[in-house]
Order: structure tokens, then sequence, then C-alpha cells
């Protein structure tokens, strides 16, 4: 009993260790939000803003583009979230169920395409935008994000683990390809469904590299793009820890409210899943 407590308690602590490893960062930068610039500049890794202060929150909303940034990060992600499920749902059940030439080759290619590394492809992409005339657009934003290889990977990967028995009343009843998808296995695909709306919400919201090949306005800048812009300088002298680790701080608050929301509900029906199975 003695041995087991110890190797508990040790496992504990290791646990714990590399619990704050990881959280310090974000305890510093919540810190620094509420200092002075004073007080950052000089103990910028306290984590105890002394006064605490909230003047460099008040100042992202009237003193830089946040606002606006804000605006269309929540459209861009919006929009490419409810694309990326909807078509990655319908390409991966596509590729699962329906046979026609050239199924496994273009399985093939989407793999491959997912060994590609995202910043090989910034050069074609803006090349691509410039000659369709959507460079500098929210459609030159938005449209190249709707489609991810990764999303249909994952749909497909799961609609495969569904038994082909639970369509065939359906279509004793006459019902096609896409109604079976959508009244009798897309509803079956909850927890991936779900896993894909986190995977594409958090991927489209820390978007970064995408932006900066489709747009030149400051008026078309996501929050990471913006948030780049503030680091690399635009606000003028002074190091401005707490107006920059600020708006930091609100880019991130709506990812962890998301992916605690869902993570919630995708952890209850994957027990739920393995209970019945």
């Amino acid at each position: 009993m003695i041995r087991t407590l110890a190797s508990r308690f040790l496992g504990y602590a290791i646990l714990i260790f590399f619990a704050l490893v990881f959280l310090y960062p974000f305890v510093i930068q919540i810190a620094n939000s509420f200092k002075t610039e004073s007080n950052a500049a000089d103990n910028p890794l306290s984590p105890i803003p002394s006064p605490v202060v909230t003047d460099s929150l008040v100042r992202i909303f009237e003193g830089t583009g946040f606002p606006t940034w804000l605006g269309n990060s929540v459209l861009v992600t919006v929009v490419v979230t409810i694309g990326r499920v909807l078509f990655a749902s319908m390409a991966g059940y596509a590729l699962s169920r329906l046979r026609f030439p050239g199924r496994k080759a273009l399985f093939a290619g989407l793999l491959a395409l997912m060994a590609v590394p995202p910043v090989v492809l910034l050069i074609p992409k803006f090349l691509v935008l410039n000659q369709l005339g959507m460079y500098n657009s929210y459609s030159g934003l938005i449209v190249p994000l709707l489609a991810d290889a990764t999303g249909i990977f994952v749909m497909k990967q799961f609609f495969d683990s569904v038994p082909v028995s639970v369509e065939e009343a359906a279509r004793i009843d006459g019902a096609g390809s896409f109604r079976m998808f959508w009244s009798v296995v897309l509803p079956m695909a909850k927890p991936a469904l779900i896993t894909l709306t986190i995977l594409s919400f958090t991927g489209s919201w820390n978007e970064f590299p995408h932006t900066l090949v489709s747009v030149q306005d400051p008026g078309l800048f996501t929050l990471p793009r913006g948030l780049a812009d503030l680091v690399s300088g635009s606000l003028g002298a002074g190091t401005q820890y707490p107006l920059k680790l600020g708006a930091a701080l609100l880019a991130t608050i709506p990812v962890a409210i998301i992916f605690v929301i869902f993570q919630r509900y995708f952890v209850r029906d994957a027990a739920a899943g393995a209970d019945k199975g």
C-alpha cells in the first residue's frame, strides 16, 4: 500500500509540474494584460499585476483595429467552419460508400496532400488568387479554406466504421444516396462532426499564413494578422506589453470557450458509443 501511494503521489507530482509549465505562460499573459506599461516592462514575468489596471483593454478597442479584426475573424470562422463540416462530411461519405472510377487514386491523392507542408503552397495560392481576381477580398479569405483534406480523411474513416446494414432499410424504401447520407448516416456521426467542428473552428480562427497571401488591406485583417501587425511595431515606440498581450488574451477566449463546450459533448458521445459497443 505504501508503494502504491508513493507511486501515485509521484505520478500526480509529475503531472502537476508539467501542467504548471504549460499554464505559466498563459498566467503571464493574463497578468501582463492588467499591468501598467512601466510595471510590465520592469517585471514581465511576475504573475501578479501591481497595480491592477484595465487601460490596455480600453485602448485595444479605441486605439487599434481590433473590432474590425474581430468581426472579420468571426465572419471567416463561421463560414469556413460550416463549409468544412458540410463539404468534408459529403466528400468523406462519397469516398466511403460510393464506387466510382478513380476512387482509390483520389483517396491516395488526398493522403498525399495531407503530407505536403502548407507553407509550400503559399506562393501558388497567391498566384491563383491573383489570377482569379480574388486577392484582397473576403472571397480570397474564405473560399480556399472551405475544403480541408484532414477533415475529409476524418469523416471518411468514421463512415468506414459504420455498418452498411444501417442503410439497407432506407434503400428498400427507395431512398437515394444523399437521403441515406443526410437522414441515416450523418446523425450517427455526431462525435466525428464535433471533432471536425473543433478542428475547423480553431484552425480557421488561428489561421495566419493564408492571410499573408490573400489580403493586404488592413480592413480585411483577421485577428492573427492584426495581432502580428501589432507585434511588428505598428503601435510606435515602447514595448507596450499590456496592449499586445491583452489583445492576444481577448483573441484566445472564444477558442477556449468553444473547445471546452464541444469537448464535453464529444467525450460524452464517445463514452456512450463505447458503452453501446
